[in-house]
């Protein structure tokens, strides 16, 4: 199940997001006392992050919530490119207690080692073995570039077939740089999806993505596709100028 929203600017987006983000919070803390999220790097979601810091009435259990990444590039986590770093500040201001922010080595030597070893902390935060199955996030949080990647799903990389990992360590040749992300298996188990798409410069391939032929090797954000969860685009009219029915 999928939906498209349309707002009028990056700012009306991101409120909608953080809004958004607090009420499935709160679903997740009533229905099974925790709230266990996948953030995204970028810098869509950023302005998402300062306002749930900004505003008082966004209030959560912030000690019950367990923190994730959808993906990290192969750097420490106080490197200014760290999706982590990015988000330390915001965890430490709204009280993330440090056991529960579970990151990605990006340090690691080994890619390998670091998408296994985020595979195994994943199944133990869950409850679950690491070869089965992979557990359902709550919520996870996806932007998508220009050339339609989302997480580090690059087009034609040797990410987009797998099928039994979470986690893939690999390099990715256009941008010359190593990368770990999840998978789609684990994507698409999630309960809800929010992908957040801002800028003209991804109206041409929001349009392919969403109302195109099917052709994720080129464009990645077509695997994502939750199995019995709910996926919504939530875009500006910028990116959305090129979709049907755009003003």
């Amino acid at each position: 199940m999928s939906e498209v929203r349309r707002f009028d600017d990056a700012e009306a987006l991101s409120r909608a997001a953080a809004d958004e983000f607090v009420e499935l919070g709160r679903e997740a803390l009533s229905r099974q006392g925790r709230f266990c999220v996948a953030l995204s790097g970028g810098s869509t979601p950023r302005r998402l992050y300062e306002l749930l810091t900004e505003d008082a009435r966004r209030s959560l259990a912030w000690s019950r919530v367990e923190v994730f990444w959808g993906d990290e590039r192969a750097v420490p986590p106080d490197h200014p490119e760290s999706n982590y770093g990015t988000a330390a500040g915001l965890l430490d201001r709204l009280g993330v207690p440090p056991a529960r922010r579970h990151r990605i080595r990006g340090e690691c030597p080994d890619l390998n080692e670091a998408a296994r070893e985020y595979q195994e902390e994943i199944a133990r935060v869950f409850g679950v073995p690491s070869g089965g199955p992979p557990p359902a996030f709550d919520l996870i949080l996806l932007g998508m570039g220009a050339d339609g990647h989302t997480a580090s799903l690059f087009p034609y990389s040797e990410a987009l077939p797998e099928r039994r990992r979470w986690v893939l360590g690999h390099f990715v040749a256009r941008l010359e740089a190593n990368r770990i992300t999840l998978t789609p298996p684990i994507l698409n188990r999630a309960r809800q999806i929010r992908l957040l798409v801002v800028g003209a410069d991804k109206a041409a391939a929001l349009r392919e993505v969403i109302e195109g032929p099917r052709d994720p090797e080129r464009l990645p954000a077509q695997l994502v596709a939750p199995e019995s969860g709910r996926l919504v685009w939530l875009v500006d009219r910028a990116a959305a100028a090129e979709l049907r029915g755009a003003p």
